[in-house]
């Protein structure tokens, strides 16, 4: 007699494996329900689309399927940060408590894995800067005894330090089985133990890249898969317009006229010529930079590239690249990394044709420019038909899942981004208790956010508010022109720690500010998302304004001009369902755990005095609301009383 397996919902259950072997692992109906949800798309092939409010607990509820369901799956997440926390805390201990020998992997970006190749380049080169000295030798310790090459495995060297890129490849200059260091490199190790794994964890860069095979010789992963499941899906179409588009930037061709240096050293070392013509190529590409203007930010393409000191700097790097490309032909022969970077010349080349072209048909051209760098991009302006091609040729089961998927109780504007057909739906509530443990203060008497005075009187709420919390806050900004001009008001006018994003690194700060438990943080962009702040640290969330996307973004407005052609209704179809949803996960800041308790502070008078304003509110959690400051104090003279300060009114 063959017994039947328990059901999803059963594991999760309190008399579960779960309940009995992790210490403080609490039974949730809307896990359950999403457990059943993802088991059934993955045993009918379906596509599911699963919007899991905080405090659902979905990591667990669809690794519980995902490990039973006997088929290769794939799971993607936002970031390699989200990537390692998947994979090194949350399925081992699903995978113990289920008692399962599914065997799981790890794959990230080939940028994440130490090329033995490339430091073996970077040490015969030579480093002049004396830091990145220091981290190289660090990074040749460590070389030694890491079994994997991951990168995140090396303390000291931190991930965003200049030497990561001379001594880690990219599809471009990677050697492939003619490298030297091929039999010990990480990557082929990486992506072989993925081949064999029963389940895979890779990031959506990775996911997408794969798709696109953009990855030559490296496309054999995904068609293997029989399932697919995407977390932080909100994320996705985003990720998909990068990597379905084309780019052409400083950092590319700065690389082709170092590598070529480095590889000329290595395997010829007589033709000076060759030196001289790849710095002739780093001059051309500092020139452009200079040609573009001092001003940092994105532009349409249109709007640069008749000034003629733009088209005599393209002209000029044309010409510089050109006689690279010549050198780097007739180096070639002399070896294989001579030969690989001659090709990365010759595709370079192309792209710079493209640029000076009309763009193709269904993409925007625009420019990106840093204080140092830039970058030219061709970016599609609807990926629904692409990815909907791309899924398509990989049959199996699609879940697709994040906090903030819909708007109100409706995911058309997720589904329309990608393409889904009539995918099944499930919309499931956070579990919080938010009317006993939050309120939501819409400070009264603001000016218009358009108007001049609209930072300083939100500048002024803060001070308001920030003596009640005792600091413990979030200040989220939807631009650094209105972030820089509330650190500066606030930065000797306050009695708690200020941190403000832009100067130390995000991680540091978040480090900090958990530490410190009084401080106020400042943040934009980033912030909004993928940030983790448990207990009183965190008791108070301010949101300047309604995140609608810049109206100066060449790529949104393009996509704006192409719905108003296609009769559609560029706000309503695609600014407001957008913005909803990047206020949701600004929102999804304040409550993170069951005993958190925070204000959430929404500034914009938008909300209550604009008709859209009714769906922003609809799609938050439900919050007893008010309009005074007294309600705030009274919230934070002690637990119990969010419901009083219900009365408030609006």
């Amino acid at each position: 007699m063959s017994l039947t397996p328990p059901e999803p919902a059963e594991l999760l259950s309190a008399q579960g494996p779960l309940a009995r072997r992790l210490p403080g692992f609490a039974p949730r109906e809307a896990q359950q329900r999403m457990a059943e949800a993802v088991a059934d798309a993955l045993a009918a092939g379906e596509n599911l689309v699963v919007e899991a409010g905080t405090g659902t607990g979905k990591t667990f509820a669809y690794l519980v399927p995902a490990l039973l369901c006997g088929r290769k799956v794939i799971v993607s997440t936002g970031t390699r940060h989200l990537q390692d926390q998947l994979f090194h805390r949350d399925l081992p201990l699903v995978r113990e408590a289920l008692g399962t020998g599914v065997d799981v992997a790890l794959l990230k970006g080939r940028a994440n894995y130490l090329c033995l190749h490339r430091l073996e380049l970077a040490e015969a080169e030579g480093l002049s800067a004396r830091r990145q000295a220091r981290e190289l030798q660090a990074i040749r310790r460590w070389s030694g005894s890491t079994a994997d090459g991951d990168i995140a495995g090396i303390g000291g060297v931190p991930e965003d330090a200049a030497i990561w890129p001379r001594v880690t490849s990219t599809s471009d200059n990677c050697l492939g089985g003619e490298c030297p260091r091929h039999a010990d490199c990480f990557v082929v190790k990486a992506r072989r133990r993925a081949q064999e794994a029963d389940l895979v964890v890779v990031n959506h860069h990775l996911l997408f890249a794969d798709m696109a095979l953009k990855e030559e010789g490296f496309g054999e992963l995904l068609p293997e898969a029989g399932a697919f499941i995407v977390d932080e899906a909100h994320q996705l179409a985003e990720t998909a317009s990068a990597f379905f588009g084309l780019s052409l930037g400083s950092r590319q061709l700065l690389g082709l006229a170092r590598d070529a240096v480095l590889e000329h050293l290595a395997e010829a070392g007589d033709m000076a010529a060759l030196p001289d013509s790849a710095r002739a190529l780093e001059t051309a590409v500092a020139d452009l930079r200079l040609a573009f203007g001092r001003d940092s930010g994105r532009r349409p393409w249109q709007a640069v590239q008749s000034v003629p000191e733009v088209q005599a700097a393209l002209q000029r790097l044309g010409e510089m690249l050109d006689e690279l490309t010549a050198w780097l032909e007739a180096a070639a022969p002399r070896g294989r990394g001579l030969e690989a970077v001659w090709h990365r010349a010759q595709g370079l080349q192309e792209r710079l044709r493209l640029v000076r072209e009309a763009p193709p048909a269904g993409y925007v051209q625009w420019l990106e420019t840093f204080r140092r760098s830039f970058g030219i991009h061709f970016t599609p302006l609807d990926i629904a038909a692409i990815f909907r091609e791309q899924q398509q040729h990989l049959e199996g089961s699609w879940v697709f899942t994040s906090a903030t998927l819909a708007v109100g109780d409706s995911f058309e504007h997720f589904t329309a981004q990608l393409g889904l057909e009539a995918p099944r739906t499930l919309r499931l509530d956070s579990p919080f208790d938010y009317v006993r443990n939050t309120l939501l203060y819409l400070p009264p008497g603001l000016p218009a956010p358009n108007q001049p005075a609209y930072n300083a009187a939100v500048t002024e709420v803060a001070r308001q508010l920030l003596p009640l919390s005792r600091g413990r806050a979030f200040l989220l900004f939807t631009s650094h022109r209105a972030l820089r001009q509330a650190a500066e008001a606030l930065r000797d006018s306050l009695d708690y720690p200020l941190l403000v994003q832009g100067e130390a690194p995000r991680s540091e700060l978040l480090r900090r500010f958990r530490e410190l438990g009084d401080a106020v943080l400042l943040g934009t962009g980033s912030f909004w998302e993928g940030v983790d702040v448990r207990g009183e640290a965190l008791s108070l969330v301010l949101i300047d304004k309604l995140p609608f996307a810049s109206p100066g973004d060449p790529v949104l407005q393009a996509r704006l001009d192409l719905l108003r052609e296609q009769g559609g209704n560029p706000f309503m179809d695609y600014q407001l369902p957008g913005a909803v949803i990047a206020l949701k996960q600004g929102v999804g800041r304040l409550i993170r755990d069951v005993s958190d308790r925070g204000v959430l502070v929404l500034c914009d008078p938008r909300l209550l005095d604009k008709p859209y304003g009714r769906l922003f509110r609809a799609s938050l959690p439900p919050m007893p609301q008010s309009r005074r400051l007294e309600d705030v104090a009274a919230f934070f003279a002690g637990p119990g009383t969010a419901e009083a300060a219900a009365g408030g009114g609006t």
